[in-house]
């Protein structure tokens, strides 16, 4: 039987009357199945996939099959073409194809017919692009892959497109890692093309299980001198107390970047409290890293959360009075008409805080530090509260409040060194040193104060934060010397103040790394020896290489060692042309670091960009410019914006352990990438 939509012989009455009761091919297969009339039943039509080739059965004399089974074979992934497409990470399984349904003649489609195939093409492209949508939405907002499968999301969907089929769970998945793989091909790009090192940040997630996940960041700086900072692993540790647990975290994160040759500095978080995995790191960036600098460049600790651990600190001191301020403002904000009466009597005290009461999240510290001022700036309206209110209870001494304010005055030291991070740009190291310093001056001297209550809630800050100072002093110092307005003035100022008559000492040991580090650079940049054989086939150094490179690294002799007899040779002047071109280049090698320090400090400005500064004199400080942005990109915090202030250890969820751990790092990375 000739095919009923494509003959230009005139149909019996029967066929006629088939082609009548016959609806007009709708159904979105069609862009994708081609229909046959069999060679060997003239009656049977067979619909063909235009991708496999394979065969169905569609119309077998007056019985129609249905489309159903070949919708099944499409959108299911069932046709093999599709399937190894998917396996290519072409997330697509629907294909754009044109919508051939039947045997094509010359002569032109009717005007319905282009209509129906213009219909069909813009819904696959629809369909194409709300699954990256989906994909997306997955991944911004920490959507479980399955929510493709929720009833409430399905009806949404089909109210909007009654013909999207349903996304298989595979499906998703796969969309997500495709589009994991493009924003990692451009992070991959823009990390390669980065001349700079590139520094590395491990954070910890735990899990109710006995493994636990690390974090991976990368941070450094791009030729145009501009800071980045990316995730760039999610790596499983199935045994996170193992000795080896972290080199082989930080050796995966190498090999899968390239980043032999350029890793500079590694911060950790406390979690990695293993002192022989530590012991393992530091040999790995032995050998990694030859600019080691006695180990400096391994941050044992979190800038963020040595923060919250002296927050904690001070609070877990006052801890009785904080839940009773934490009491008195629970009641007046939850007790109905509280609130009003409240407010009542802070007009007739006329007190003039503008502040509102609000109850505290004890998982975020700083939110308790808001409450503490809110309610001691109300603290004569808590104080009266009483005689309003029968059923308030809660009484607090002007002795403690009096203690909530020093506390306070505490927290918020901690508070403005925390709200460096919390910014929507990651600073530069240099930012770091101007809070450290100040915590740590105002903790000593707080720590010896002849207030006995000072004494009590400022000791153990003062010695939890002055052994995180004396392992990150070299760091934080080195980076504020790389700022053009501070250079080692600021640390020669700041030194004074904390270490009074012993500054000297610690000034030098900064000097002496920037010297150490900038001599390291300038050893980097020298072009590697050139070896000649000579006459006896033995291999040598270049004598001239070797002297231009001891010109260029050690200061010039012009005296002569004493005996030492000095002949005239008739080779001329040649010699004498090497040797003030050593010159030249060792006056303007060797002073480079000197030059930079001794020249005055710029005017201090709120606004400054220091990366905007390097970018425009890396001419004039070749060498010391590439240092600069190595040590301007080291991370100081581990953690990410909205875990500054937790008090909470991060912890990975039971559907986030479910997922494979290629899955997962997929998810997390592409999060982190997307929104830059």
């Amino acid at each position: 039987m000739a095919d009923p939509r494509n003959s230009n012989e005139p149909p019996n009455v029967g066929s006629q009357q088939m082609i009548v009761k016959r609806r007009p091919k709708k159904s979105m297969v069609w862009e994708h199945f081609t229909t046959e009339t069999s060679d060997t039943e003239s009656e049977c039509t067979r619909a063909r996939c235009m991708l496999c080739k394979k065969l169905f059965a569609y119309i077998s004399g007056k019985k129609i099959a249905g489309t159903s089974h070949l919708k099944r074979h499409i959108t299911k992934g069932i046709c093999p073409v599709i399937r190894n497409n998917m396996k290519s990470d072409q997330t697509t399984p629907i294909v754009s194809l044109p919508a051939i349904t039947g045997p094509q003649d010359d002569t032109s489609p009717s005007r319905k017919r282009r209509k129906s195939a213009r219909g069909s093409t813009s819904v696959s492209l629809y369909q194409d692009d709300f699954r990256q949508q989906v994909a997306k939405m997955v991944i911004m907002h920490d959507y479980p892959l399955n929510i493709v499968e929720c009833p409430a999301f399905l009806n949404c969907v089909k109210s909007l497109q009654p013909k999207f089929p349903v996304l298989p769970l595979d499906v998703i998945e796969s969309d997500c890692i495709a589009l994991y793989q493009r924003e990692r091909q451009t992070v991959s790009n823009l990390v390669s093309s980065s001349a700079g090192r590139i520094n590395l940040c491990l954070e910890s997630w735990a899990t109710d299980q006995s493994v636990a996940y690390v974090l991976i960041t990368g941070q450094f700086i791009d030729d145009d001198w501009k800071l980045h900072r990316r995730i760039l692993s999610v790596v499983l540790l199935p045994f996170p107390d193992s000795e080896s647990a972290l080199n082989q975290a930080v050796c995966s994160c190498i090999t899968d970047w390239n980043l032999e040759n350029k890793l500079l500095a590694v911060t950790l978080d406390e979690s990695f409290a293993n002192k022989a995995a530590r012991k393992s790191l530091r040999n790995l960036l032995s050998v990694k890293n030859p600019l080691v600098l006695n180990d400096n460049f391994l941050i044992g600790s979190c800038y963020a959360r040595v923060l919250c651990h002296l927050a904690q600190d001070a609070l877990g001191v006052l801890s009785e009075t904080v839940k009773k301020v934490r009491d008195s403002v629970k009641y007046v904000v939850t007790v109905n008409s509280s609130q009003e009466r409240f407010n009542d009597l802070k007009l007739q005290l006329q007190v003039p805080s503008a502040k509102s009461l609000v109850l505290d999240d004890q998982s975020q510290w700083n939110t308790t530090y808001h409450m503490l001022v809110a309610a001691s700036e109300l603290k004569e309206v808590f104080s009266c509260f009483d005689t309003f209110d029968s059923n308030y209870q809660i009484t607090l001494t002007m002795d403690e409040w009096k203690q909530v304010d020093i506390l306070c005055t505490f927290l918020k030291l901690l508070l403005d060194a925390a709200n460096l991070l919390a910014g929507p740009l990651y600073p530069t190291t240099d930012a770091f040193f101007h809070e450290a310093w100040k915590i740590q001056l105002e903790l000593k001297h707080a720590s010896t104060s002849d207030d006995t209550f000072v004494r009590k809630l400022t000791r153990s800050m003062h010695e939890r934060f002055d052994e995180y100072w004396n392992n990150c002093f070299l760091v934080f110092s080195i980076a504020v010397v790389m700022d053009p307005r501070f250079k080692m003035k600021l640390v020669e100022f700041s030194f004074a103040r904390i270490y009074h008559e012993d500054a000297d000492r610690w000034i030098k040991a900064v000097s002496d790394g920037v010297h150490e580090l900038f001599l390291d650079y300038l050893v980097q940049m020298l072009p590697p020896p050139t070896f000649i054989v000579d006459e006896n086939g033995s291999l040598k150094t270049d004598t001239l290489q070797e002297e231009q490179t001891r010109l260029h690294c050690e200061p010039a002799k012009t005296e002569a060692p004493e005996n030492e007899i000095l002949l005239s040779t008739s080779v001329g002047l040649s010699d004498f042309d090497v040797y003030i071109s050593g010159i030249a280049n060792h006056q303007y090698l060797k002073p480079e670091l000197d030059e930079y320090l001794e020249e005055s400090v710029l005017p201090r400005m709120q606004e400054f960009d220091v990366l905007g500064w390097w970018k425009l004199n890396r001419r004039k400080y070749p060498t010391l410019s590439k240092m600069a942005c190595d040590i301007l990109s080291i991370p100081i915090s581990t953690s990410f914006q909205d875990s500054i202030f937790a008090t909470t250890r991060n912890k990975m969820d039971k559907y986030r352990c479910s997922l494979k751990p290629s899955t997962l790092e997929a998810l997390i990375c592409a999060k982190d990438w997307l929104q830059h």
